[in-house]
């Protein structure tokens, strides 16, 4: 925001994010919700990753709209050639876990996706289908 020059209540404004929901992630309470992420990083022209501190570079290419999670998980599975059954193992991420995000029942958390991108050796950005 200070690189930028934007205010709170002009960042809000112009992402439909509450005011309070900033405020709360620039006191460093928490990690924002994946929708609130990916609002942020489009507004600012940036990777996730640079957002949350996992690299000090910025993007230069364009970002994809991001496709529903349940289908990048799919992708992510067929692409790195993992079982689901596997990516539990590894990560310690629940079968229950696992299937609600392929079902798409939940999402997962900015925790979960960093682990993701960790376990997957690639960025967030590229677990969320924008890359």
């Amino acid at each position: 925001m200070t690189e930028a020059e934007i205010r709170t209540a002009q960042l809000a404004s112009a992402t439909g994010i509450d005011v309070s929901t900033i405020l709360t992630l620039l006191r460093g309470d928490g990690l924002p919700h994946i929708e609130t992420l990916v609002l942020l990083a489009d507004y600012f022209r940036c990777s996730t990753d640079y957002l949350l501190g996992l690299t000090d570079r910025l993007y230069e290419g364009e970002f994809r709209k991001r496709p529903p999670f349940p289908e990048q998980l799919t992708f992510l599975l067929n692409h790195f050639k993992v079982t689901k059954y596997y990516l539990e193992k590894q990560t310690g991420f629940s079968e229950k876990t696992v299937n609600r995000w392929h079902n798409g029942k939940t999402q997962p958390t900015v925790e979960s996706l960093i682990r993701l991108a960790k376990f997957f050796d690639c960025s967030v950005d590229f677990v969320l289908g924008r890359v």
